[in-house]
């Protein structure tokens, strides 16, 4: 198959399809004489893994790991749990400094009385404290 259709079928466009390729998550397809890609049904399944666990937050090197390991299906899953358990960490330490974010720019926010001179806003000067501080 063509790299469109391999594109439509996986649910990812042609430019994420050569952008896998030069990242080694998609291996690099046979040429037909044309010189056109020549893609396999393996490909699809192997875009659409790439993609599901790029929408879970695995970085593009996890997902090389992820790749390799289901390369090796009859291995015991040990290894596989614990790279999702190690990203659900890293995803609960990234969604406490987020609320933790949140919590100060609402402060902020409800501070300021939305009107009057700038000089006297509340998040304007909370920014600005750190470079009277240096």
């Amino acid at each position: 198959m063509h790299i469109g259709q391999l594109a439509r079928e996986a649910g990812v466009p042609i430019d994420t399809v050569r952008y896998y390729e030069r990242n080694g998550l998609l291996p690099l397809p046979a040429r037909r004489a044309s010189g056109y890609r020549d893609y396999r049904p393996e490909d699809v399944a192997r875009l659409r893994f790439v993609r599901r666990a790029k929408a879970l937050g695995f970085t593009l090197n996890e997902i090389r790991e992820l790749l390799a390991l289901s390369d090796h299906r009859d291995d015991d899953m040990a290894t596989l749990k614990a790279a999702a358990t190690a990203k659900l960490v890293d995803i609960d330490h990234k969604l406490a400094e987020l609320s933790r974010i949140r919590a100060g720019l609402q402060t902020l926010v409800a501070a300021c009385p939305g009107h009057g001179a700038l000089k006297q806003c509340p998040i304007l000067n909370a920014l600005a404290e750190e470079m009277h501080e240096q």
